[in-house]
């Protein structure tokens, strides 16, 4: 409750009108608003969690192969950098080229323009998908290993893989990444 008193000067010579009190009731106003405030909590709906469906393959003992020319291999490195060549990194078989390795980001002319791109070619010279070999490096993050999955599914990647970080992959990264 507010009350405001206002004494009536005494040094004056003239009657004057007598100010009245003013009162202010603030006890339905703060009914008011805890009523409005229970009315929208109670009314709004919440934000429904949105869940990536990952299928992981039965573990098998049989290993299938993969066509050096419908491979791609993407490493995951630190500062949200994307690392990446095509075919297979296979420094034993002296038949298989050492893979030139290009740097890019998860910008929207990334990655994603990459993996569409490559999905393009392989349709055109009718090689069947792009089997996608996704590694993470040394200093990757979690919202990387994220992001790569998020646009797997944009990009309509329908083959790959999480695997693990060769040494002759790390070999390929630049000093600072190893």
């Amino acid at each position: 409750m507010a009350t405001i008193d206002q004494p009536a000067p005494k040094d004056s010579k003239k009657p004057r009108a007598r100010p009245h009190k003013f009162h202010l009731d603030m006890t339905p106003m703060v009914d008011l608003a805890f009523l409005l405030l229970t009315f929208f909590m109670l009314t709004t709906t919440f934000a429904k969690p949105r869940v990536m469906e990952l299928v992981m393959p039965v573990k098998s003992p049989i290993l299938t192969p993969i066509k050096e020319s419908g491979a791609m291999t993407i490493i995951l490195g630190k500062g949200h950098r994307v690392y990446y060549y095509l075919g297979l990194n296979a420094p034993k078989d002296p038949s298989v080229p050492v893979p030139v390795l290009h740097s890019t980001n998860f910008g929207p002319h990334g990655i994603r323009q990459t993996l569409l791109t490559q999905r393009v070619s392989q349709q055109q010279r009718q090689l069947g998908p792009v089997f996608v070999l996704i590694k993470s490096g040394l200093g990757a993050k979690y919202a990387d290993m994220v992001d790569i999955l998020d646009e797997m599914n944009i990009t309509g990647q329908s083959k790959y893989a999480l695997t693990d970080l060769s040494l002759a992959d790390r070999q390929l990264l630049p000093p600072t990444e190893r």
